[in-house]
């Protein structure tokens, strides 16, 4: 069965309403076959799970799915067991993913995304995609259980990637902070994902959504940029190894 993911850089771009400018792609992503996604809103911390839900769920019943949301049950791995298709909001990375290492999620998500249910996931929710979450942006307010994540795609994100450079800001770039993971992590790609674009994968196959360049970033090579008519499939194929080189 084919695995099929929906890896968006962010939720919303500036001056849009909540989830607007990915809306129709998540509609073509999930298409008729579902009727009902589950929501984890575990990445929420200055909102309530209900609140961050409650907004995430008007925007999809406009589409016209309905919403599970994970924290209202008692049994959340039954939950994903069940369902349709999952749905991964962004927020903070190092809380979604202690949360899903606690309910022992991460297991029971990723069997079911490679056994072809849908996973959509923005921001953090991208993050937690990947290998593991050492290529978030967000501040470690919580010690996970541990880093590692879904491991759906054998590459890891940065979304919100930019290359702006703050005027009178001595601190380090996004691709500076990049490649100081590559340091210790050699035989990985990274994938800056800008805002207002995101990845989808049909099973071996990706391609790039948006109007804007991809950059990829591997130790000891040169930057690469990537755009909507280039082939991404080689970004599936390889298992890298995820522990540190050191």
């Amino acid at each position: 069965m084919s695995k099929r993911l929906l890896l968006l850089s962010n939720s919303t771009n500036i001056g849009e309403e909540y989830l607007s400018y990915p809306r129709q792609e998540i509609q073509n992503f999930l298409g008729d076959a579902v009727n009902k996604i589950v929501f984890i809103p575990y990445a929420a911390v200055t909102s309530t799970y209900e609140e961050y839900s409650k907004k995430v769920a008007q925007v999809f019943q406009e589409i016209g799915y309905e919403v599970d949301a994970i924290h209202l049950v008692e049994n959340p791995q039954e939950l994903i067991k069940d369902a349709e298709a999952i749905v991964v909001g962004g927020g903070n990375t190092f809380h979604l993913i202690h949360w899903l290492h606690k309910t022992k999620l991460l297991d029971v998500i990723k069997n079911k995304v490679n056994n072809g249910t849908p996973y959509i996931g923005w921001s953090a929710g991208s993050n937690v995609a990947c290998p593991t979450i050492k290529t978030s942006n967000d501040m470690p307010i919580i010690e996970p259980i541990s880093f590692q994540g879904l491991n759906l795609v054998h590459f890891q994100i940065n979304p919100h990637y930019t290359d702006e450079v703050m005027t009178n800001h001595n601190g380090e770039t996004r691709e500076q902070r990049i490649k100081e993971f590559l340091v210790l992590n050699p035989n990985i790609y990274v994938v800056g994902l800008p805002e207002g674009t995101m990845l989808r994968v049909e099973d071996s196959s990706m391609r790039l959504i948006g109007n804007k360049k991809i950059f990829l970033f591997k130790f000891t090579e040169e930057r690469k940029e990537y755009d909507t008519t280039d082939k991404l499939d080689f970004l599936l194929k390889t298992d890298f190894p995820i522990s540190s080189a050191f």
